[in-house]
């Protein structure tokens, strides 16, 4: 069967061609249409008109698609029991391809965030004393703790769009104080700090591995593009931080450093 591609052409009619160049068309009108041995379509015939400067397709009409392979939705849908809405109300309508350990996993990243954030708000506390004083650290510290509180959420929509269940463990209680008779308060705070990013970064790894582990590339992007890059970046950060404090001591260099964090 032959599939006419570009437009019809009235009163025209396929015959078959001499000289084995193959099969002309036939109008009633003053056009004449001759056979194109070339054309880019495989198994087409294609005519051209001399005095409009156009052609005319035809293709075969096949059922299977370029790849060879034909999808039928609705019977693949019948057969497959994952695809299935499930009917009960206490189960997900959107989960898909999304594992009990990669479940597992979100949430205990989501309390990994808690506690860190649970951290820096204690420092921020600290260095808001009035006995203390360096608002520039507390500020910073404040900061920190709502940037970590804020990828716990984000993990906890994450949890909820991908058909999890959220569950919140418990958090760790804080030290409150951090001073240090070698290093100071603010350098022992801010390598604190520092060893914590690095520590929710080996987290968050983790997670990414169970990603991979568990064949859900979504997730493993989603713990690449919103969470791991900026990981990196908050490490670096800190780590600029704690060697700037390193060389300016524990006394009045400490009090600039504040007022360039606060300002």
């Amino acid at each position: 069967m032959l599939l006419k591609a570009i437009s019809a052409v009235s009163s025209s009619t396929l015959l078959g061609g001499a000289n084995g160049i193959g099969p002309l068309l036939q109008n009633t009108s003053s056009s004449c249409f001759i056979p194109v041995k070339s054309c880019p379509f495989e198994n087409s015939l294609v005519l051209s008109n001399k005095k409009r400067r156009s052609c005319m397709v035809f293709a075969e009409n096949t059922n299977a698609s370029l790849t060879g392979v034909v999808f039928q939705p609705f019977e693949e849908v019948k057969n497959r029991q994952e695809l299935a809405i499930p009917l009960a109300r206490e189960v997900s309508l959107a989960r898909q391809g999304y594992t009990q350990n990669s479940e597992a996993a979100i949430n205990e990243q989501i309390n990994v965030e808690y506690n860190v954030s649970y951290v820096y708000h204690a420092m921020y506390a600290y260095f808001d004393r009035d006995n203390v004083a360096l608002k520039g650290l507390a500020k910073f510290f404040k900061e920190s703790s709502e940037e970590e509180r804020e990828h716990a959420e984000m993990l906890m929509e994450y949890q909820n769009k991908r058909g999890g269940r959220v569950k919140l463990h418990s958090i760790q209680m804080p030290p409150s104080e951090y001073d240090h008779a070698e290093k100071g308060d603010a350098l022992y705070a801010m390598e604190l700090a520092l060893s914590l990013e690095k520590l929710t970064n080996e987290k968050l790894l983790q997670v990414h591995k169970v990603a991979n582990e568990n064949n859900d590339p979504e997730m493993a992007d989603f713990i690449e593009s919103e969470l791991l890059s900026e990981q990196v970046e908050a490490i670096k950060k800190i780590s600029d931080y704690v060697s700037q404090l390193r060389r300016v001591g524990k006394g009045h260099g400490v009090w600039h450093f504040d007022q360039m964090l606060l300002h």
